[in-house]
């Protein structure tokens, strides 16, 4: 063998080895490592989770109603396959599904639809324990209105509940228009707080209506007839009648809207302690025993911003308590720490100058990445208008009450936990920017901390929580009672 042809031998060699060592790397580049979908009432997500950044096109399909995904780069896998069988029966907008091999490289998944829907599909770079992900949400076409959904509910306390004197006005009760201001009110003596008066501006006094009933017409019509255009005589008007004794104070109740925002959910799992315990379920728990608790006082409804294991979007959740019109927005949390050692409660409040303290800040930064972790979708999005009105002066006047807020369940929470700090802390956390909404965040405890994180888990100690909290929003509410506003729902 000549050496031209021995060199051509072991070039040929070299690139069919080569060649064999490409294509299986190219064909498996893209693969899927997990699949997880999330039903809940606002939406649907589902979530492929894989090596590198997959592009798909998708569309709808009218009738029956279907969406359509072509995944390219793509071949059939049992990790794929098992979206079939991820399918709830009780989701909400997903009947089914179906995967198949579309052409070489493309995968097809086709949605059969029980409702329609509008689809947004966007991809996630890498962040925090996930790599890159294809994500597509469900969307409603025809969203529910949150105050249509809230009034429907309609299990709050009518009236006064056991707890509370007979003869003392709770959260929300009809209170005598016009009180005397700066009166004290008198404590409640099975709270030890004062009862919360809405002040009520006195009853208008009624206009003479300018245009007289069909009855009356028809009688000035017969009469001016009567005398053949000759205008009746002027009618006598009778004396000036006595002052007429005054009417009795006038009551009004409204209702109290109350959001409470359970941390993270769906792929944001928060933070999680040393046996395994989310920081997402944790808090959901704590929210739906406090939702129950706020409920049982007079003239309170209360909305959670998420009721099950969903991501909802920082953002969202501002806009969610102001749909609403909620009086009090409070989001429900649990610390972790790089030191288990850290213990204790917290309460937190917005700022507009910077953070209270080095570790009010990063906890701001670390809660704020909810959007990157849970999968927000950015694309065309803007948050301009919330821009535009945070730091004017509702904001600061919110800020103002938030503080007072945040003391009073600050003091309450003192009461059957270490607090981590003595004081309410602040800094710029996203999900406290509504403008016109006393805002406030609790860290409930470490849940990187041992044994607070076997707390967290006691059905106990998350009733002692809410009904902490609930006293707290009691006292704020006695203290700072809230004003009638102009539409009732």
């Amino acid at each position: 063998m000549t050496p031209a042809s021995s060199r051509r031998r072991v070039l040929l060699k070299a690139g069919g080895t080569l060649l064999l060592s490409v294509i299986p790397l190219h064909a498996s580049a893209n693969e899927i490592l997990a699949v997880r979908v999330w039903p809940a009432p606002d939406y649907t997500r589902v979530t492929l989770e894989n090596d590198t950044d997959l592009k798909a096109e998708h569309f709808l399909i009218p009738d029956p109603p279907r969406l359509v995904v072509d995944i390219d780069g793509l071949a059939l896998s049992p990790t794929l396959k098992s979206l079939v069988a991820k399918i709830e029966a009780n989701d909400p907008y997903i009947k089914q599904v179906r995967v198949g091999q579309n052409r070489p490289n493309v995968v097809r998944l086709v949605f059969d639809l029980k409702a329609e829907i509008k689809p947004q599909v966007f991809t996630l770079a890498p962040v925090a324990g996930y790599q890159h992900r294809l994500v597509f949400d469900l969307y409603p076409a025809a969203p529910v209105d949150p105050i249509a959904a809230l009034i429907e509910q309609g299990d709050w306390s009518p009236g006064p509940t056991t707890t509370l004197a007979a003869d003392q006005p709770a959260l929300g009760d009809p209170v005598a228009s016009t009180p005397v201001a700066g009166a004290p009110a008198s404590p409640n003596p099975a709270t030890g707080t004062p009862p919360v008066q809405i002040p009520v501006p006195p009853p208008a006094v009624p206009r003479t209506q300018p245009n007289a009933g069909p009855d009356a017409i028809a009688k000035l019509e017969a009469e001016m007839s009567g005398l053949k255009g000759t205008a009746p005589a002027l009618a006598v008007q009778p004396p000036p009648a006595k002052a007429a004794a005054p009417l009795p104070a006038q009551k009004v109740a409204r209702m109290i809207t109350i959001a409470l925002d359970p941390g993270h959910g769906g792929e944001d799992p928060g933070a999680i302690g040393a046996k395994g315990s989310r920081e997402k379920d944790i808090v959901l728990a704590v929210a739906k025993r406090l939702k129950a608790k706020l409920e049982q006082m007079p003239n309170t409804r209360v909305m959670l911003t998420r009721d099950g294991d969903f991501f909802v979007p920082l953002g969202t959740r501002v806009q969610k308590a102001r749909k609403v019109q909620a009086d009090l927005f409070v989001s429900i949390h649990a610390d972790a720490w790089i030191s288990p050692t850290a213990r204790g409660s917290s309460v937190f409040v917005l700022s507009e100058k910077g953070a209270s303290s080095s570790a009010a800040r990063w906890l701001a930064n670390d809660q704020n990445k909810a959007d990157l972790i849970g999968g927000a979708n950015l694309t065309g999005t803007s948050d301009k208008h919330l821009a535009s009105v945070l730091f004017d002066l509702s904001t600061t006047a919110q800020i103002n009450d938030s503080l007072k807020l945040g003391k009073a369940v600050l003091k309450e929470i003192g009461g059957i936990n270490r607090l981590h700090k003595a004081s309410v802390e602040q800094a710029g956390f996203a999900v406290l920017k509504a403008p016109d909404i006393p805002s406030i965040l609790v860290e409930t405890a470490f849940i990187s901390n041992p044994q607070e994180e076997a707390r967290l888990n006691d059905d106990a100690y998350q009733d002692q929580l809410a009904n902490a909290i609930t006293n707290g929003i009691r006292r704020y509410f006695a203290d700072n009672p809230p004003m009638a506003k102009s539409r009732q729902t």
